[in-house]
C-alpha cells in the first residue's frame, strides 16, 4: 500500500492546488478589469494582475488538468467504466483515516469525491486489458489484509494553554460564543495546531499522535462539542470533535478490485496518468502539442 499511499499524498496536494485556482480562475469579474483586489498604500494590484499571473505561473498545469478530467469522462463512458459509489466512499474514508491528506480546511466532500472518482476510473481505463490471477489478488489480500482496515478515526482540533485557569477562562470564551479556530490561532502554546486553528486532522488510538488519556476523551465526546480541561505533557488541553468514523474491516471481495488495478499498475510499471489517452480522444489544446 506504500506506493498508493504515496500517490495519494501527492496527487491530494496537486489536486487541491490545482482546484483552489480553477475556483478563483472562474469567478466572474464583479465589475472593471481594473477592480482592486489588494491595496499597498497609494499603489494597487488589480483583479487582471492578479489573474493574469496565476494564468503566467499555473495556466498550462490548470488546463492540463481540466482536458484529463474531460478525456477520462469521455472513454470512460465510451468502454463503459462505472465506479461503483461504495468504492468512492471506501476511499474517501481511507484518505481522511489513513492517509490523513484532508482535512476541513483544505478540501470540501464534493471536491474531494470528484478527485477520487476521477482516479479511479482513471486506473480502470489504464489496466483495463491486464489480466491479474485470482490467486495473486486473493495472495495480495491474505499478505496485506491489515491495510484495508479502518481504525475508529476523529477529526480533533485542539487548544493547548499551560494553566488550568487559562483553560477555564478559554472555556467560558467558548461558551459565549468565541470562535474554537480563532482562540486556538490566538493563544495555543502548540504552534503547529495553532497556526491551523488547533486543528489536528483525523487521529486515532493507533496512530499516537494523541496519548490514549486524551484518546479516551475524545471517545466520550459528541460531535460538535468541547471537551473540560485535559492535563497534558505542555499544560492543558481543550479537545473539540468535528467528526467521528467508526472503525471498518473490509473484506476480500470489497477490495478484490482496487487490488486488482494496483497489482496492474505495477505490472505496467507506468505512472496514472491520462496523457496517454489524449490522442484517442482527439486533444487539441491552446499550447499545440499533446505531449504535455
Amino acid at each position: 500500500m506504500g506506493k498508493k499511499q504515496m500517490w495519494w499524498v501527492i496527487a491530494g496536494l496537486i489536486g487541491f492546488n490545482i482546484f483552489t485556482l480553477l475556483f478563483f480562475l472562474g469567478r466572474p469579474l464583479s465589475g472593471a478589469d481594473d477592480e482592486a483586489v489588494a491595496t499597498i498604500g497609494n499603489e494597487s494590484i488589480t483583479r487582471e494582475d492578479w489573474l493574469q499571473e496565476i494564468e503566467a505561473s499555473h495556466g498550462k498545469d490548470i488546463l492540463s488538468a481540466l482536458v484529463d478530467e474531460k478525456v477520462v469522462e469521455q472513454l470512460a463512458g465510451k468502454y463503459n467504466i462505472e465506479i461503483p459509489k461504495e468504492e468512492i466512499d471506501r476511499e474517501l474514508l481511507m484518505i481522511k483515516t489513513i492517509y490523513r491528506t484532508y482535512d476541513g480546511q483544505t478540501a470540501d466532500d464534493k471536491q474531494l469525491r470528484r478527485q477520487v472518482k476521477h482516479q479511479l476510473a482513471l486506473e480502470e481505463l489504464l489496466t483495463r486489458d491486464v489480466v491479474v490471477k485470482e490467486e495473486d489478488l486473493k495472495a495480495f489480500y491474505d499478505q496485506n489484509s491489515g491495510s484495508f482496515n479502518i481504525p475508529p478515526s476523529y477529526h480533533v482540533s485542539q487548544i493547548v494553554v499551560k494553566t488550568k485557569e487559562a483553560a477555564n477562562e478559554t472555556i467560558k470564551e467558548l461558551e459565549q460564543g468565541s470562535s474554537f479556530a480563532a482562540l486556538a490561532m490566538e493563544r495555543s502554546i502548540d504552534e503547529f495546531s495553532a497556526n491551523k486553528g488547533g486543528d489536528l486532522g483525523f487521529v486515532s488510538e493507533a496512530d499516537g499522535r494523541l496519548d490514549r488519556s486524551m484518546i479516551e476523551h475524545v471517545q466520550n465526546l459528541k460531535v460538535a462539542t468541547w471537551s473540560k480541561p485535559v492535563k497534558s505533557a505542555e499544560g492543558y488541553s481543550i479537545l473539540f470533535v468535528h467528526e467521528q468514523i467508526p472503525g471498518k474491516k473490509y473484506s476480500y471481495d470489497e477490495v478484490k478490485s482496487e487490488i486488482r488495478r494496483q497489482l496492474a499498475l505495477e505490472q505496467m510499471d507506468m505512472p496514472a496518468s491520462a496523457k496517454p489517452f489524449w490522442d484517442e480522444a482527439d486533444v487539441d489544446w491552446f499550447y499545440g502539442d499533446t505531449e504535455n
